[in-house]
């Protein structure tokens, strides 16, 4: 299985299928940080994200934003002191996608980026 930072969102629909418990299993590895949580009746995915300053945070928050946008995939992101919390989950289904685990990668890849950066 490629890693999933590398792979594409595809667009979904109200009929897209959930993901299966057996794929969860395969795809949790991948985002190992990451935990699946119920909210409002749906499964999320859910990280929250620490930093040293309140514009760290921000600039983690903008770059999460810019691979949203890119996407056409949105999470709920909330941006305080020196962290941010990220939850993934599909909208149009409520609850998870492959995309979602996809773009948590990604979020992790981007954690990496801010918190590397001087």
């Amino acid at each position: 299985m490629a890693q999933l930072a590398q792979q594409e969102c595809t667009a979904c629909t109200a009929d897209s299928p959930r993901v299966l418990a057996a794929e969860i299993v395969k795809l949790s590895p991948q985002i190992p940080d990451w935990n699946i949580v119920e909210e409002e009746g749906e499964s999320r995915l859910k990280r929250i994200y620490k930093f040293p300053d309140f514009l760290k945070a921000l600039d983690f928050t903008n770059k999460v934003g810019d691979i949203a946008e890119k996407a056409g995939h949105h999470p709920a992101l909330l941006t305080e002191w020196g962290k941010v919390t990220v939850s993934w989950w599909t909208h149009s289904i409520g609850g998870l996608h492959k995309n979602d685990f996809i773009m948590a990668a990604k979020t992790d890849e981007i954690a990496s980026q801010v918190a590397e950066k001087k």
